[in-house]
């Protein structure tokens, strides 16, 4: 067993749960720690996908008795059957989307300057939702069960930015549904319960996709980073929420803008190779 190997993915493991449910892109942060840790090879993008199902597991173990009172109540519960819909209606038009286009995205459009701009636009578009918060106008939706099922589809619909590389899953959902008159909160629950369908979907695609590849002994190298990114991500949803209730999500803003930057310059220096 190789223990340099094995550190490697807990280090990509914490990296995917620290920016997996923070609006500044998990995908551009792990090219850039691939890059660092020199995990160039085809499996590196599997294990990319694959570990972001320990991230979306901390979000089922934390929301556990939501989704499980959910599951039960369908039949006949009516909140129940309004939040399903809501959150399948959120997650549909991203998983249509991605199907139809992901391939030319990441052929076409992946490259330094593409995931540049997406970080600093998206820095930009955080900056300008929270000046309108601060300049009063009030949240018309302070919690997931209050919304409505056009406002679940709109944030769908913003989800799809997120095909465009460094926009960001959780930024686009989170700052548009503020954008739609969320409160901070809100936005950022209903953003965490589009993960659970949308990552899932995607890590069993990947899975299957590029299957040949893998063997047995990629097994434990997968599985230190799943942990890894179930444990941190845990930890930092938690953090999250005790965050969005008394802070803004400008310093985020600032550090989309940063980061954009950094893109822009490690991809024109040949540092980093910016693809998926």
């Amino acid at each position: 067993m190789d223990i340099a190997l094995l550190l490697k993915a807990a280090l990509m493991g914490v990296v995917e749960g620290l920016t997996e449910f923070l609006p500044v892109s998990s995908t551009g942060h792990l090219i850039l720690a691939a890059a660092l840790l020199d995990l160039p090879d085809e499996r590196t993008k599997v294990f990319e996908v694959v570990i972001q199902t320990g991230a979306i597991l901390a979000i089922v173990g934390l929301y556990w008795q939501r989704l499980l009172a959910t599951l039960r109540g369908l039949p006949r519960d009516a909140l129940a059957q309004r939040f399903a819909f809501n959150v399948a209606l959120g997650f549909a038009p991203a998983a249509a989307a991605g199907f139809a286009f992901i391939g030319p995205i990441k052929a076409y459009l992946f490259n330094a300057w593409v995931v540049a701009a997406g970080f600093v636009l998206g820095g930009l578009v955080m900056l300008w939702v929270e000046a309108r918060q601060r300049r009063g106008a009030r949240p018309r939706i302070d919690d997931v069960d209050a919304i409505r099922g056009r406002d679940a589809l709109a944030v769908g619909l913003i989800q799809c930015l997120a095909l465009f590389p460094g926009v960001s899953r959780s930024g686009a959902t989170i700052i548009g549904a503020m954008a739609l008159g969320f409160s901070r909160r809100a936005a950022t629950e209903f953003s965490f319960f589009l993960a659970i369908p949308m990552l899932f979907g995607a890590a069993a695609y990947d899975l299957y996709k590029h299957r040949a590849l893998l063997g047995a002994a990629d097994v434990p190298f997968f599985a230190v980073g799943l942990v890894v990114s179930f444990v941190s991500a845990w930890v930092c949803v938690k953090w999250l929420l005790r965050y969005v209730a008394s802070h803004t999500f400008v310093p985020f803003a600032w550090y989309r803008i940063a980061f954009g930057v950094l893109i822009a310059v490690s991809g024109w220096l040949g540092w980093v190779r910016w693809v998926p």
